[in-house]
């Protein structure tokens, strides 16, 4: 299950109103090979669910995850952060034995 913070939920809601989104556009959280540790998060809008994503509502926030991503993304909880280090979502992954320093890729 992949969770988010108010502050995420907050955020993603600015965001999609600020794109001009209706409530129907989800989140989709997937994992890609690249990056510097290995593996990179992707985030982005997406209305099309597949039939092989995991669906999670969490605090109103609909979030797709295709099957291959979700055995690296379970237990994970999305939170935004606009502090002195750094703006942006971030990837809290119980999976992720290594990270690289910018937080958006991982190893397990």
């Amino acid at each position: 299950m992949v969770s988010v913070t108010e502050k995420a939920k907050d955020k993603i809601i600015e965001l999609r109103q600020k794109e001009g989104l209706t409530d129907h556009y989800a989140i989709r959280v997937a994992v890609e090979g690249g990056g510097c540790s290995g593996l990179m998060y992707d985030l982005q809008f997406d209305t099309a669910q597949q039939p092989t994503d995991h669906v999670v509502e969490d605090k109103g926030i609909r979030i797709y995850v295709d099957k291959k991503s979700l055995l690296y993304l379970a237990g994970t909880e999305l939170d935004f952060s606009d502090g002195l280090n750094g703006k942006g979502f971030q990837f809290k992954n119980p999976n992720a034995s290594r990270t690289c320093g910018c937080g958006e890729s991982f190893s397990v």
